[in-house]
């Protein structure tokens, strides 16, 4: 199907991140990272709602209780909308004046995947976390942007990607433990810098399964989202008013409309001007719905 893209949401965010859509509410929540924000929509109605933080928010997950799980900078925290308690739950294992958590997600079993990224960009400095029964445990290292969690409809192939090194990786997965192994190459694409390279066309960031196990992928710097198949080839492009997006999710009743969320921070004058609505999170309808969420474990 032709995809016609709309602008959803047209105020724009500094960096807008995490999308994720609650079903129970019908409502799209995501992050503006450097705002400091979690913002709730609801598109049946228009309506809108933010909350202020003290620091960078990476990312947010419902929780089966009603609260929120959050990863900001300083550490991983619950969150109460309706009695606005904030609870650290696990402080950061990192130096949080050049790390912090960026994009995170639950795996089918509950538990909070987390990782982080290492502002300075120095190679292999950030990991990736598991939040697990209160525990928080460092399960791969060795990137520097960590990015684009998602799972296979089964729950037996996780992604997880490395957005300097322009790489998507796969794993297989067992859902009742939640170990990882067999990591390999899901996906590439050129880097700009690479002589001989394909004409430079974004970096993969944030990404999300749909029922059919195809990856979406947000390219940053690309002004576009790819849908990959489970072989890691592009089946299908589309292009977005913003030359930054950042990730896309499902949402809707039926899981057939692509929320995707863009930056405008750090952005040019001239770039700003020819793409207005950077920053702003839009949707498109597609045939192939994605696969709910997984809730994060209250405990």
């Amino acid at each position: 199907m032709g995809h016609d893209v709309k602008v959803a949401i047209d105020t724009p965010a500094m960096l807008g991140e995490g999308p994720v859509w609650h079903a129970g509410e019908q409502a799209l929540f995501y992050c503006d990272i450097s705002g400091h924000r979690l913002h709730r929509f609801e598109p049946r109605t228009g309506a809108r709602r933010e909350w202020q933080f003290h620091t960078d928010l990476g990312s947010a997950t419902p929780c089966s209780d009603g609260r929120f799980l959050l990863a900001l900078r300083d550490g991983l925290w619950r969150f109460d909308r309706a009695s606005d308690e904030r609870v650290r739950v696990a402080p950061a294992p990192y130096d949080i004046a050049s790390e912090r958590f960026n994009d995170g997600k639950c795996d089918p079993a509950g538990r909070f995947w987390v990782g982080t990224i290492d502002e300075p960009r120095r190679a292999g400095h950030a990991s990736l976390w598991c939040f697990d029964r209160g525990a928080l445990t460092r399960r791969q290292g060795g990137i520097t942007v960590s990015n684009g969690l998602a799972w296979s409809p089964d729950g037996r192939t996780m992604y997880w990607t490395d957005t300097a090194a322009h790489t998507i990786w796969a794993f297989d997965f067992e859902p009742a433990s939640g170990a990882m192994s067999g990591q390999r190459v899901f996906a590439r694409f050129a880097d700009k810098n690479e002589s001989g390279a394909e004409e430079y066309r974004g970096r993969p960031d944030g990404g999300a399964v749909d029922a059919e196990g195809c990856y979406w992928a947000a390219m940053y710097e690309g002004g576009r989202v790819l849908r990959l198949s489970p072989a890691g080839e592009v089946i299908a492009e589309v292009r977005v008013p913003a030359r930054c997006p950042t990730m896309p999710c499902f949402g809707d009743a039926d899981l057939r409309t692509v929320y995707v969320t863009s930056a405008s921070a750090g952005r040019s004058a001239q770039e700003r001007a020819a793409l207005p609505h950077s920053g702003c999170t839009f949707s498109f309808r597609v045939d192939v719905a994605g696969v709910p969420i997984a809730f994060a474990d209250p405990a």
